[in-house]
């Protein structure tokens, strides 16, 4: 029972902490609440779909659900918002290496150093899921009528549209909902990319920003007719050409 105790005095101390840090510095592209303020185990996550994507102009609701053991266990993530991926369950629980735990497991086609461990956070969970979005893991599907065609849509170079209509469709839906919540959604590498205002004397804080982003905007700079190239998490084929 003493254990159980250490347990959740600690993890709440650790939430606590990585909370203020999203909240002083957020990641681009999300917006993190608790879902209950006396509850610091249950997360929820707004999600916005990356500019020159498939997924512009969404906005997307998820839940993270951490374990009493946190950071030793990973959280659970799992989308409100219906989602049409090949990682994705068709209840909402996101299948992403990085969220399962460190068991040698070779049947799932997984390195160990691929899966949870203590030095990982939200941070690095919410940037895994946004580049999951982009670029889907079709080699063990959570939903393999998705994975099909989304293979379909890739090996046919953007021809064969029915993952990408769905897709549209879904973000679609997802505007009544962002009016109803008083979100505005960020459409434009501008918005969505906003950097933090970080006080002066904090020497250290935006060098997470500064190394993940600055690659991005040199090339907006330089080559402003390729918007693929643009995006903080471009992708090729990310389907600009009449989506």
């Amino acid at each position: 029972m003493a254990q159980h105790g250490h347990h959740v005095a600690s993890s709440q101390k650790a939430l606590m902490l990585e909370m203020k840090s999203l909240q002083d510095e957020p990641v681009e592209g999300f917006k993190i609440t608790l879902v209950n303020e006396s509850d610091m185990y249950n997360w929820e996550v707004a999600i916005f779909g990356p500019p020159n994507t498939h997924y512009e102009g969404g906005y997307f609701k998820a839940r993270i659900q951490f374990p009493v053991d946190y950071p030793y266990s990973p959280p659970a993530f799992r989308f409100l918002t219906k989602m049409w991926h090949p990682n994705i369950y068709e209840n909402g629980d996101v299948c992403i290496s990085i969220l399962h735990p460190p068991v040698d497991d070779p049947q799932s086609g997984e390195l160990p150093s691929e899966r949870w461990n203590p030095t990982q956070n939200v941070r690095t969970i919410l940037l895994s899921v946004i580049s999951l979005l982009n670029e889907p893991n079709t080699f063990s599907p959570a939903n393999v009528d998705a994975s099909v065609m989304y293979r379909k849509w890739r090996d046919s170079r953007g021809k064969d549209r029915e993952y990408i209509e769905i897709i549209r469709k879904q973000v679609l839906a997802t505007k009544a909902e962002a009016e109803r919540d008083g979100v505005k959604v960020p459409v434009t590498l501008d918005e969505y990319c906003v950097r933090t205002q970080v006080p002066p004397t904090d020497d250290g804080s935006n060098l997470l920003y500064d190394d993940y982003y600055d690659d991005e905007e040199l090339e907006e700079d330089d080559d402003d007719e390729d918007n693929n190239e643009d995006c903080c998490y471009g992708e090729d084929d990310s389907g600009t050409e009449d989506s």
